[in-house]
């Protein structure tokens, strides 16, 4: 059964099958022994060149093979108000390609979709920024928050750990969730069917928050200070926090997180551009110590299976390309400070990472093994990304 973000209405397929060809065939090659799906493929403006009078907003994509158009999304990266990047989706089986067609769509006759990757700035909640795709819901706080703590003003946060929106439907629940909260102080933190926020954080580092670590001891920034939101869609959300400088035992940090979660993935994408430091610990919270951790450095993944109020939860974070360069289960006294780590290598400038989490209630990874398989999956694709070619 296909998703719903490649439910493509009928009678829009039959409009595109009779729209202009560019000429332009993408094929997609895939060389690893599993099929691969949820991956998302960028055609960035620059890589093409169209005929005199088309234009790159009103590309679409077709499967050459089944005829049918997938769902597409235009990113405009640099924020210079025009698009820079197309994003889809691709089904590739193992050891197999398959081509797409480039056709020129009637704006008119694109589909609805449902922007499935979602994130925004929250200022009715102090001053959150949240985000979610189909699976899986974050937010991290602001510099209100903080300040609040700073001057002792009830309801304030002081943390730059990332928080887990444990969601258990397919379609966006931020708005609603927040608007809840309006009427019921603390009401997202219910289960109504669609899901909750029992996740804490505290100063620990929660799902993918990071620290950098001199001698024996972790050091670790406050709440971002400003915020730009990128794209929002069905197929990726993309957004950037601004950190203030901070103190690493004498080290000055510079810091401005570049985040995205694509539709389909239970992890979201974390690029650190970072000074100050070659290195840096990325950490999942042990809550009360009573999970499981792993830390599998051979394919660049660490992972926490824990009991988690009625139910259980897996959190991990994936580092690609051989840049997690160790792992440490850090476990201390002082409340909220103990976190499994993954040591990520700083290169020119810049840090990445994937780090998410598995829900058992969301009955898709119900095990400690399915979670782990998940994971060692997901590092194999992403360590070996589709071939993509254009004619």
């Amino acid at each position: 059964m296909k998703s719903p973000l490649f439910a493509i209405l009928f009678l829009f397929c039959l409009i595109v099958s009779c729209s202009p060809k560019t000429g332009l065939i993408i094929t997609i090659k895939n060389n690893l022994d599993i099929d691969r799906n949820f991956e998302t493929v960028e055609i960035n403006k620059g890589d093409i060149k169209l005929k005199e009078g088309e234009t790159f907003e009103s590309l679409s994509i077709k499967d050459i093979k089944t005829n049918e158009v997938l769902v597409s999304q235009f990113v405009d990266n640099d924020q210079d108000g025009k698009a820079d990047v197309l994003l889809f989706q691709p089904e590739v089986n193992a050891n197999s390609e398959r081509q797409f067609e480039l056709l020129v769509a009637d704006a008119s006759a694109k589909p609805e979709v449902i922007e499935y990757c979602y994130s925004r700035f929250v200022p009715e909640r102090t001053d959150d920024y949240a985000w979610e795709n189909n699976k899986v819901g974050f937010r991290t706080f602001g510099p209100t928050a903080q300040k609040m703590i700073e001057d002792n003003v009830k309801g304030g946060t002081l943390s730059s750990g990332i928080d887990a929106w444990l969601k258990r439907v397919e379609y966006p629940i931020i708005n609603s969730w927040y608007k809840k909260a309006e009427n019921e102080k603390g009401a997202y933190h219910k289960d109504s069917g669609e899901g909750l926020d029992n996740f804490h954080v505290g100063v620990s580092r929660g799902v993918g928050g990071i620290a950098v670590k001199i001698d024996t001891t972790y050091y670790i920034s406050k709440n971002f200070t400003n915020w730009k939101t990128i794209t929002t869609g069905p197929i990726r959300t993309s957004f950037v926090l601004e950190y203030a400088d901070w103190d690493a035992n004498g080290q000055t940090i510079t810091e401005t997180k570049h985040i995205s979660l694509d539709y389909g993935s239970n992890l979201t994408r974390f690029e650190i551009e970072i000074t100050g430091t070659d290195a840096i610990y990325t950490g999942l919270t042990l809550h009360e110590k009573d999970g499981m951790p792993t830390q599998n450095e051979a394919s660049g993944w660490i992972s926490y299976w824990q009991p988690h109020d009625d139910s259980e939860l897996g959190t991990a974070i994936v580092v690609p390309n051989k840049n997690m360069l160790s792992s440490e289960l850090f476990d201390t006294p002082v409340k909220d400070w103990s976190n499994l780590y993954a040591q990520v290598k700083v290169n020119n400038g810049s840090a990445l990472y994937y780090a998410g989490f598995g829900w058992k209630k969301a009955d898709e990874f119900t095990t400690k093994e399915a979670w782990e398989n998940y994971l060692e999956t997901f590092a194999l694709k992403i360590n070996n990304p589709l071939v993509v070619t254009i004619n």
